[in-house]
């Protein structure tokens, strides 16, 4: 059952610590949307749950009870703590005290080595999280890079709607064609701000991603291809690929595309047929 407010402030008083505004701590408080987020990870009980930012275990509790495993990431020591004692009776519950990533693009090494136990193991790993805002663009990304099937997590309503936007839109952008070409993304329903405490200034929103992997080995690469063009996204594609240090003419002829038209207008398939004529360029280049 979720925490109300009055229960986690009691736990962090107890514990010593208070909600940290640097770790991008929302407590959910709502008991429906902890149950409904839980749901939205499609939770069997072979899988490995993941999660990240646990706090106070208000959602953890729900996740013992539906998956095989759980794998709590905790960067608070506070609450790391908090989350040891609390939890531990229950023999499927790991605890990794640090943050997710361990760099812009590298996720924790504990987590990455609890992922290839469970694909060595044939056990599906799911994220199911409400997730703390100044890590989520990244985190998402390279969990689906790492193998990981489905994402289910809270996140603000901003990036949320950056992750599903089609091109032309102000929301559009590199986050929104990587995380398109690895996977489906839905966003499940907008959450209020008071279902939260603190409560956020804006409204979050429940997103689910199912791996849908166009990219393989590549993406990383293919990461930087998008960012690196989307930087001229005000100039035409022409000028974005020429600045970008590519050349234009040979991957306009290649695809196909109009070249007067902005970066921002091209769809996340365009974007992959760009990068692939430029990756079939470099290798002729180099043989």
């Amino acid at each position: 059952m979720a925490q109300t407010k009055h229960e986690i402030e009691a736990l962090l008083a107890g514990a010593g610590s208070h909600p940290r505004h640097r770790f991008g701590q929302n407590f959910m408080i709502d008991q429906n949307l902890v149950r409904l987020v839980a749901e939205a990870g499609m939770l069997a009980p072979g899988d490995l749950a993941i999660e990240v930012g646990p706090g106070t275990g208000t959602l953890t509790e729900e996740l013992l009870n539906r998956a095989g495993r759980v794998v709590a990431v905790e960067i608070d020591r506070d609450l790391a703590a908090l989350l040891r004692n609390r939890f531990a009776d229950k023999a499927n519950f790991a605890l990794i005290e640090g943050d997710a990533l361990a760099g812009k693009h590298a996720i924790n090494t504990e987590l990455l080595a609890a992922l290839r136990q469970a694909e060595a193991e044939g056990r599906p790993a799911k994220l199911v999280a409400n997730l703390p805002y100044n890590i989520a663009s990244p985190l998402v990304i390279e969990l689906l890079i790492a193998g990981v099937g489905l994402l289910a997590f809270t996140v603000q309503k901003e990036v949320a709607q950056r992750l599903r936007a089609g091109a032309g839109s102000d929301d559009y952008g590199p986050l929104s064609v990587m995380a398109q070409m690895l996977s489906r993304v839905e966003l499940l329903r907008t959450l209020p701000p008071q279902a939260f405490w603190p409560a956020p200034k804006i409204d979050s929103a429940l997103v689910r991603m199912t791996r849908e992997d166009h990219l393989g080995g590549r993406a990383g690469r293919f990461g930087e291809f998008a960012s690196g063009i989307f930087s001229f996204r005000r100039k035409t594609l022409r000028k974005a690929l020429a600045q970008a240090g590519h050349e234009a003419e040979k991957v306009l002829s290649v695809t196909g595309l109009d070249g007067g038209r902005r970066p921002e207008e091209f769809a996340p398939e365009q974007f992959l047929a760009m990068f692939e004529a430029v990756e079939n360029e470099r290798r002729n280049n180099l043989q």
